[in-house]
């Protein structure tokens, strides 16, 4: 299977650090409040049924409870940063599978050298004190969008 569809499990591992450090599109996939794979993707995650087709106020996907799948590209044209596409997660998910979805990210950067990541952040349930408690911060303000960036530039969090 070509590297680009790769899904690993082993992170510490050189032959997956490698893969991580190449791939430019992936999803992390947390359950249970610790990362179960990432999986490399050959195409950018850019649109999800929620946007095309209305939930009617339904949040959550379908599957196993405390689930969460973080989506992230890396865009051709700026190598340095990371975007934060999508996550989708299912009933019952608790915050130690969010925080350890972010947490697996921050490490991709680390590991991409990225300079920050990026992300629009559509849904008005994630509010502006949890994505600064998370460190992100408002960026390149719009009236329809709320746009936030985490920057890095050499200093990765622990």
């Amino acid at each position: 299977m070509p590297q680009w569809f790769a899904k690993i499990t082993d992170f510490d591992a050189p032959v997956a650090r490698a893969a991580l450090g190449r791939g430019r599109y992936g999803v992390i996939e947390t359950a249970g409040g610790r990362v179960v794979a990432i999986h490399l993707r050959p195409w950018p995650k850019l649109l999800s049924w929620p946007e095309i087709w209305p939930t009617r106020g339904r949040y959550h996907a379908r599957g196993d409870a405390d689930r969460c799948l973080l989506y992230y590209n890396q865009p051709r044209g700026h190598a340095n940063f990371l975007a934060l596409k999508y996550i989708v997660s299912t009933a019952g998910t608790s915050y130690a599978t969010f925080r350890a979805a972010l947490t697996e990210l921050d490490r991709i950067a680390q590991l991409k050298r990225s300079d920050a990541l990026l992300c629009d952040a559509a849904n008005t349930r994630l509010s502006d004190r949890l994505l600064a408690r998370f460190g992100w911060e408002p960026h390149a303000p719009a009236r329809w969008r709320r746009n936030f960036i985490k920057r890095f530039y050499g200093v990765y969090p622990a």
